[in-house]
């Protein structure tokens, strides 16, 4: 069975820094695309950050440059570092992971085979 644990998440105040982690266990992530997604109220799930099966990496215009997405196979775990936040990245963030390998940003939510249950992401002023 497979499982995506999210953790991480919490308050910060705007400029402030966040790591996401995700642990997975009956999967190994490498190989093939896992993103981070995010849901704020009322706003559909977008994707912000993936990692290909080669391990390259893409975001979203709206963290390009503050946000990094990083794989530790070692310990089959993707992180989301979070820097220069403000109340627009405030949501519940998901990881996710897809059995295809490539172009990974641009695959929709039903393309992603396995989800985590979201870990809540707040950023106040």
């Amino acid at each position: 069975q497979v499982q995506l644990v999210e953790s991480g998440g919490g308050s910060v105040q705007t400029g402030g820094s966040l790591r996401l982690s995700c642990a997975a266990s009956g999967y190994t992530y490498s190989g093939s695309c896992v993103a981070w997604f995010r849901q704020a109220p009322g706003k559909e799930r977008e994707g912000v950050a993936t990692i290909d099966g080669d391990g390259n990496t893409d975001y979203s215009d709206a963290v390009q440059g503050r946000f990094t997405i990083s794989q530790d196979n070692a310990k089959n775990t993707v992180y989301l570092q979070m820097n220069s936040l403000n109340s627009e990245d405030t949501a519940m963030y998901f990881c996710a992971a897809s059995l295809f390998r490539w172009f990974c940003l641009s695959r929709g939510i039903s393309e992603y085979n396995y989800w985590g249950q979201g870990t809540q992401v707040t950023v106040s002023s």
